[in-house]
């Protein structure tokens, strides 16, 4: 059960997330009036730093559930009924795609296997081999081909080269077996970045992706990534690509709020630049995420996503209110960019919900003015 504690945090949109890594690790600074302990956020009910949850953004126990079963039993096939139960061309059965296939890979991280032990994530693969049509079994072991390579490997060796191409081989007989499911094209978005396929290449599998999930937030931001490493780490592709995502997204979807995950990946090392987060293209992004989460439904996957990445935004904008009222919606769960680029995400966390209430408190507000 212990891996649980860790394998959200680097698993759920973590692989596709994790070009962010590299730009943005220790980046906190002071951004509030006085001492982030002038106020105390227990007064608002929130939960307690030891107490906030690492794994996910938001609430899913079906999938915590799941894995706990699995990892306790070994036993895949909770995990092949719950895949089969969840709807194809939603963001959650990526996101639950990528953790059964990071549970597996940790598992095997953790315990590689020897003369008188089974290597960990040995449910994986006696899911393959006993079950070798199941379309959710070989989506996950494409994930993990994706993640083994990510994690084990170096980008342009000869390893990492001939992990990802047995990936992509798995992700063709993922899709086969589902033609109407883009998470094997999703997860090839990955293979695509590590791979530099061409860009003529890479956009014929876009738009086999438009073509089942058009709104899909997940693929947005794994195509993101591609343009971003493939590309030198263009600000201005990466800008269009997601304002032109944005343009389309139709009500209620948090395509909307892409450029803001642009504008953090493109975030400079150091801000000599007085006012940057109050800035026209932070403020512009941060007003589209801001209508986005308004728009969307309750229950949508990613809306945890997008509040988390506003609560950074917000509170380096100096904007108390607005922090508090995302603050609110998320608190207690903290498994999500930017926290999980840190090694202790619920501290990293607990600093920015600190520098919310004393910044709250400082211009007038208290828990009774806080609406909820």
């Amino acid at each position: 059960m212990e891996i649980l504690w860790v394998l959200m945090s680097l698993v759920l949109l973590g692989f596709v997330l994790l070009p962010f890594l590299r730009r943005r690790r220790g980046m906190i600074e002071q951004v509030a009036p006085g001492h982030p302990d002038a106020a105390d956020p227990a007064n608002y009910g929130f939960v307690r730093q030891e107490e906030l949850d690492i794994r996910m953004p938001g609430p899913d126990q079906d999938l915590l559930d799941v894995l706990d079963l699995v990892q306790r039993t070994q036993d895949y096939r909770s995990a092949s009924q719950l895949l089969a139960g969840t709807e194809a061309e939603g963001e959650r059965r990526w996101q639950r795609v990528q953790a059964f296939a990071g549970a597996a890979s940790l598992e095997l991280t953790r315990r590689p296997g020897g003369v008188d032990e089974t290597p960990g994530g040995q449910w994986l693969r006696v899911w393959r081999a006993e079950a070798p049509k199941d379309a959710g079994g070989a989506a996950v072991h494409a994930e993990f081909l994706v993640q083994q390579a990510w994690r084990t490997s170096t980008p342009g060796t000869d390893e990492f080269r001939i992990i990802m191409e047995e990936a992509r081989a798995a992700c063709g007989e993922a899709a086969l077996l589902a033609p109407g499911d883009p998470v094997p094209y999703i997860i090839e978005l990955s293979v695509a970045r590590g791979l530099a396929y061409p860009r003529a290449e890479f956009e014929q599998l876009w738009l086999k992706i438009l073509d089942r999930a058009p709104s899909h937030m997940g693929a947005h931001l794994a195509a993101l990534h591609y343009w971003c490493e493939k590309w030198h780490g263009s600000r201005e592709l990466a800008m269009s690509f997601t304002e032109a995502a944005a343009a389309r997204a139709p009500q209620g979807s948090l395509l909307a709020a892409m450029p803001l995950f642009a504008v953090f990946e493109h975030l400079p090392e150091v801000n000599l630049v007085s006012g940057f987060y109050q800035s026209e293209v932070v403020t512009k992004a941060v007003h589209g995420a801001l209508f986005a989460v308004h728009a969307a439904r309750h229950d949508d996957p990613m809306l945890a996503h997008v509040r988390h990445l506003l609560v950074f935004f917000l509170v380096r904008s100096e904007r108390w209110a607005e922090a508090m009222n995302q603050l609110i919606q998320v608190d207690g769960h903290v498994g999500a960019l930017p926290w999980t680029l840190s090694s202790d995400p619920a501290a990293e966390f607990a600093v920015y919900r600190a520098l919310a209430v004393a910044g709250y408190e400082a211009n007038g507000g208290n828990p009774a003015t806080l609406p909820r």
